[in-house]
């Protein structure tokens, strides 16, 4: 395992290595800034990541309150009276049918 984490390493590494070259950000209104290709691919990871973070922070804290307390969704729940849940109602599903086409060996 150590010798794929340093693979991924090097090859990063290797990236930034050939990537140093300053560019040119042009922002809106006629603002610009200069800064190393690197750092601007970096700081665009870090705020991909975190963007990711903030859009599924509010599903894991509601997944880990229901699991806290116990609660399930209504589809699971049984019904009052019975012991055992209510049977799901078999899917519509067609017999395969042979091709018309035969194969053609690939």
């Amino acid at each position: 395992m150590w010798l794929l984490k340093a693979a991924i390493f090097f090859v990063l590494f290797a990236f930034a290595l050939n990537n140093q070259e300053t560019v040119t950000l042009n922002w809106f209104f006629g603002a610009r800034s200069q800064a190393p290709m690197v750092v601007l691919l970096l700081l665009t990871l870090i705020s991909g990541v975190m963007l990711g973070i903030a859009v599924m922070l509010p599903l894991w804290w509601r997944a880990r309150h229901d699991k806290g307390t116990g609660r399930t969704s209504a589809a699971a729940q049984p019904s009052p009276g019975t012991t055992e849940p209510a049977a799901l109602p078999a899917p519509d599903i067609e017999p395969p049918t042979k091709a018309k086409h035969p194969a053609h060996g690939l």
